[in-house]
């Protein structure tokens, strides 16, 4: 039986399809390809944005920002003297962008040191966003800043 070039085509277009839904299926189902949302509840996360900004702006104002520094044992957590570290209330939210279930949150509690430090065992190697969520003196602020674990 002879194959005409417009039937040549159909199958071809057919085996091409055949392995596009062939991949589709295996990402969907395989769970070392996760592709949840960065953030759960998205829309609510979204309607409560122009109070972040407000915070971002806050945390820009600051005349001394808190820094954070990759160091050999960890991430280290700066705020400026002129701040009273019992007075610092709030928390630290480090974000894997590639695997959500590496995310983790700790509580900013400062005694005398105006010093937090994550230590580096909790801390996989490559990227992560930290969101700093802190108040002081009834003021609410917010920093948002990328850092890279070696």
């Amino acid at each position: 039986m002879k194959i005409n070039w417009g039937v040549g085509i159909v199958i071809a277009f057919g085996l091409f399809i055949t392995f596009i839904l062939y991949f589709v299926v295996m990402v969907q189902s395989d769970s070392k390809y996760d592709n949840d949302l960065v953030v759960e509840e998205y829309y609510k996360h979204d309607a409560k944005f122009g109070d972040e900004m407000a915070r971002i702006q806050n945390a820009e104002d600051l005349a001394q920002k808190p820094t954070i520094n990759v160091v050999s044992n960890g991430v280290e957590i700066v705020f400026p003297k002129i701040f009273v570290p019992k007075n610092i209330k709030g928390k630290v939210s480090l974000y894997r962008p590639s695997n959500k279930k590496l995310d983790f949150q700790i509580p900013i509690s400062l005694s005398d040191a105006t010093t937090l430090l994550i230590p580096i065992k909790s801390l996989v190697r490559g990227r992560w966003d930290v969101n700093m969520e802190w108040q002081y003196d009834g003021k609410s602020y917010l920093s948002k800043e990328t850092i890279y674990i070696n």
